[in-house]
This record gives C-alpha cells, sequence and structure tokens, in this order.
C-alpha cells in the first residue's frame, strides 16, 4: 500500500544570511528568519539593534543596501522588486514617523491605495462604507477621512492612521514598526484589537511585530518571539521568552 507523500509547505518569508549596510556601516549581519503564513512573529531587542533597518530592508528602502544574502517572498526574489511591487505583493510597513501631505485628504489616499491593491478603479461611492466600516475598526471618527493626510496629527492619530491602512489593504505580511510606542492604555488596545481582527478575518496573514515592550505582546500573542542584537538575531523562542525579558533584560535572554 502506498503512503501519501507528505507536503511540506514554503514560510511565506524566508531571510536567509541577509546582511545590509548604510553608506559604508554594516547594521545587519547574517540575519536568518522564517515566517509562516498564519503565524505572528514579534521582534524585540535594544535600540540599534537593527529592527528598523530589518523592516525599511523588507519594505525596500533606498536607504540600506544588501551586501550578501536573501529575502524571499511567497515564492518570489524580493531584492529584485520595487518598492511599489513588495506593496502589490502584500507586503505592509506601518511607519514610525509617516510623511505628512497636505491636500491630499485621508479619504483620496485610502481609495488610492485601495485600488492598486484590488488591481480595479472602485468609485468613491463604493469605496465609502467599505472606508467606514475600517474606520469603525481602528476607532476613528468619520470626519477624520477629509483631513489631510497626517497634517497636524497627533502621535497617537498618526499610529492610528498606520492601522487603518493596514485595515484597508489587507496584506499578506504586516509588519508593526514599534506601533506600540507612546500610546496609553485604551489606545494600545483599539490597535492591538484592529490587527487581532485582521488576523481573524483573514488567517493566513502573516505579522511581524517590532516592539521594545511586552505590553502588545500580551494582548497579541505571539507565535515565535526574536532577539535582536548587534544587527543579529541571537535568540528564538516562544511567548514565555517574553516574561524572560522583562525580568531579566535582553542579555540575558539567550
Amino acid at each position: 500500500m502506498l503512503k501519501k507523500a507528505s507536503i511540506i509547505l514554503a514560510p511565506m518569508l524566508e531571510i536567509t544570511n541577509l546582511s545590509v549596510k548604510s553608506e559604508d556601516k554594516l547594521i545587519l549581519s547574517s540575519v536568518n528568519l522564517k515566517v509562516e503564513s498564519g503565524t505572528v512573529h514579534a521582534l524585540m531587542g535594544p535600540n540599534g539593534s537593527g529592527k528598523s533597518t530589518l523592516a525599511q530592508t523588507l519594505a525596500g528602502s533606498p536607504a540600506f543596501t544588501v551586501t550578501a544574502g536573501s529575502i524571499v517572498f511567497k515564492g518570489e526574489d524580493l531584492l529584485i522588486k520595487s518598492p511599489e511591487q513588495r506593496a502589490n505583493l502584500g507586503i505592509f510597513l506601518s511607519f514610525q514617523h509617516p510623511l505628512e501631505i497636505p491636500g491630499l485628504n485621508v479619504a483620496s489616499f485610502l481609495r488610492m491605495i485601495y485600488n492598486r491593491r484590488v488591481g480595479q478603479n472602485t468609485l468613491p461611492v463604493k469605496f465609502k462604507p467599505i472606508l467606514e466600516e475600517k474606520m469603525t475598526l481602528a476607532h476613528m471618527a468619520p470626519e477624520f477621512a477629509q483631513r489631510y493626510l497626517n497634517d497636524g496629527f497627533s502621535g497617537g492619530e498618526k499610529k492610528r492612521m498606520e492601522i487603518l491602512q493596514m485595515l484597508v489593504l489587507e496584506p499578506d505580511l504586516v509588519i508593526l514598526d514599534e506601533v506600540d510606542s507612546g500610546l496609553d492604555v485604551d489606545a494600545l488596545k483599539d490597535i492591538a484589537k484592529a490587527v487581532m481582527y485582521l488576523k481573524e478575518k483573514k488567517p493566513q496573514t502573516a505579522i511581524l511585530l517590532i516592539t521594545h515592550y511586552a505590553r502588545i505582546l500580551n494582548l497579541t500573542k505571539p507565535d515565535l518571539v526574536h532577539i535582536m542584537q548587534k544587527g543579529a538575531i541571537t535568540t528564538s523562542g516562544d511567548s514565555s521568552l517574553v516574561h524572560t525579558i522583562e525580568t531579566s533584560g535582553f542579555n540575558n535572554g539567550k
């Protein structure tokens, strides 16, 4: 009797021996990371350890140069893709310091990126109920849609705006770069709920949470936790690693 062959699925994201520099300074050295579809990963580490550099490299920032290694996303070589092509493939990165664009309102911007994502021209009248639903999930007032993009926004409003983009796009890979920094308890809970809503609606979505703190991880329950120090991932483990870091610090989380 023939046995059925087991099917081994490739990870959604696979980073292999990745080294990255900015100008002449090496920031990442031989980074390895696999992110499976439907999983939540946390990336923690002290300031300057390379966490944001990794996020920006995944998104295709021209500020960084890959000197070695590979990044494969959904079977495709990410390093030959432009930032726009990466976004169209389903990668979303929240920015710590998003651009302010006076003259472009939130609704118009979100409809534009939504249309690129779905590959069609959704008219404003049809996009309005989609946006209203997502704004409710992000705990944003309806009049927010007519404000200029990030123009005069508070720090918390900018964070909510990034989460609203995530909800509108429903990406395959979500990278949240310190989206929890500077938030009060209620705002943090709202953002965590939005992240988990997306996870429930689209279970195959993979999430990479970059943070210094355990607060958001206690709400989002990561499957795996990684510690980055001096440009390399030094330790990986389950969610219990978060408690170890809280009590003993990054150096003792090895």
